[in-house]
């Protein structure tokens, strides 16, 4: 039943305004509303530098609420953070569940500057100077106090909390894990699933997983690929790009980081067979691999999961249009600024073409943002503490499959427990997600994984440390422990 009577109160004090690799780590976003909780949009304004004294600059920011789980007056509040992409809902997948079980109300913000959330017009560098992980933090902060403010105020109490606990995939899951760290007083813990907590200049370990997870035919058959494919560059570069429908990637990096992200996203979203079942029936069958290889992209990466080549195009990314659902440039500013994640080839036994290097990923930045933009890795993980993050009741998950991984905490340590799932498909996010992940199944289901008893398992022990810190939570009459 829905909670329409406290549903309208908390509405009646909104404010309302006007409103990955290339491949998004986190932008799984659904397509249809049916896999979504909610789609209706709500506003907060927000405060543009939370660093500044003087700025007084305010944006409207969107976020969703989900109500109908909600135990009044004292349940949990899930806040599901929103990462680098349009936040179109609140997606149906195992956060709904827990919101179930646990009586909580699930609230989720759109980062600064994504989807409908821009403080400005166009997206200049100049521009861009306000889009970070500290200020999104503050803005997780700023719209928390917000939020339970406004609930007091509708039900009729002063100075309580509701216990809050934050939940993020990805990129927002590390922000799950930082929020935490950084403002413990106000929440009881995070889930931080398949959180890129290290930021990383040189991300060689993240090629070396895909080798790993695609086994040695399928591993085999792509270092062929990009044998194959930088030989055809090199004497007829028009004709191989034209056989991929992507000869607008004039740069050749462009197009080969291209190639190296159609084979990623097979094992980051839980799919190898999609990717390797093809490849290995063609090279057997002695079929010209590369042919196979673009039916593969075209049909699946393309079409399917309707990855536009265009956002590979550096001179697509130098657009500072304000689009709702482009992401691109956004997020290769935070990449060129902050944490890095340069997937370059190692220098053995490399997937992807050696052309993808640190050179390439640094002329990027240049071209695209101009002089002068840098990531700053070693501040980021000197802010944060990368994998050593010093913070408490974080839970960590990870799939086996994930290149992600290995820019995650893997290790347990004391009051921060991390969990890998282990199997074929277990890629990114999949504790909430299941198997496979694509835009087209955000809803969660483990029975699709291949082990979806490792899935039921690392759950069952997010559900133990929620309950306990929850409950600790309730025992301290403290929205924090």
């Amino acid at each position: 039943m829905r909670l329409s009577i406290l549903s309208f109160l908390l509405l009646s004090t909104v404010t309302y305004g006007i409103p990955a690799p290339r491949f998004m780590l986190d932008g799984l976003s659904g397509t249809g509303s049916s896999n979504f909780l909610t789609t209706e949009e709500l506003w907060f304004n927000q405060t543009l530098d939370h660093y500044s004294p003087y700025d007084h600059r305010r944006f409207f920011q969107r976020y969703y609420e989900f109500l109908d789980y909600f135990r009044v007056p004292d349940g949990p509040i899930f806040l599901k953070i929103c990462g680098e992409s349009s936040c179109s809902g609140i997606a149906d997948d195992y956060t709904s569940v827990l919101a179930k079980k646990f009586g909580a109300a699930i609230v989720s913000l759109e980062h600064r500057y994504y989807g409908k959330s821009s403080p400005f017009k166009t997206s200049e560098t100049e521009n861009l100077r306000y889009l970070s992980s500290k200020q999104a933090l503050f803005d997780l902060a700023a719209f928390r106090q917000h939020y339970q403010e406004s609930l007091n105020l509708k039900l009729n109490r002063t100075n309580l909390d509701n216990p809050w606990f934050v939940f993020g995939i990805s990129y927002s899951g590390a922000l799950s894990a930082w929020f935490r760290l950084k403002f413990p007083h106000l929440t009881c813990g995070s889930l931080a699933s398949s959180a890129v907590v290290l930021a990383v200049y040189n991300f060689t370990e993240f090629d070396q997983q895909i080798g790993k997870s695609a086994g040695a035919e399928c591993k085999a058959a792509l270092q062929e690929i990009t044998r194959l494919v930088d030989e055809r560059l090199a004497s007829n570069s028009n004709a191989v790009k034209t056989l991929f429908e992507a000869a607008e990637l004039e740069i050749d990096g462009d197009f080969l980081y291209f190639l190296a992200d159609a084979a990623v996203t097979a094992f980051q979203y839980g799919n190898p067979d999609k990717l390797c079942t093809p490849l290995v029936e063609a090279k057997k069958a002695g079929d010209d691999l590369v042919e196979a290889y673009a039916k593969y992209v075209k049909e699946y990466f393309v079409t399917s999961l309707g990855v536009s080549v265009q956002t590979y195009n550096q001179k697509y990314l130098k657009g500072t249009a304000v689009v709702e659902n482009s992401s691109d440039r956004l997020w290769w500013f935070q990449v060129c600024t902050e944490v890095a994640y340069f997937q370059v080839a190692p220098s053995n036994d490399s997937i992807r073409s050696s052309k993808v290097d640190t050179r390439y990923h640094l002329d990027l930045c240049k071209n695209v943002f101009g002089e002068g933009i840098y990531p700053e890795v070693d501040v980021t993980n000197l802010y944060y503490g990368g994998t050593k993050i010093a913070g408490s009741k974080i839970v960590f998950t990870n799939g086996s499959q994930d290149p992600w991984r290995h820019a995650s905490k893997q290790i347990s340590s004391p009051d921060m427990p991390s969990y890998i799932i282990t199997c074929h498909n277990c890629g990114h996010g999949t504790d909430l997600r299941g198997c496979p992940q694509s835009p087209l199944s955000p809803e969660g289901n483990a029975q699709n994984c291949s082990s979806p008893d490792a899935v039921h398992k690392v759950r069952q022990q997010i559900v133990e440390h929620i309950d306990l810190w929850l409950s600790q939570c309730h025992s301290s009459g403290r929205s924090y422990i």
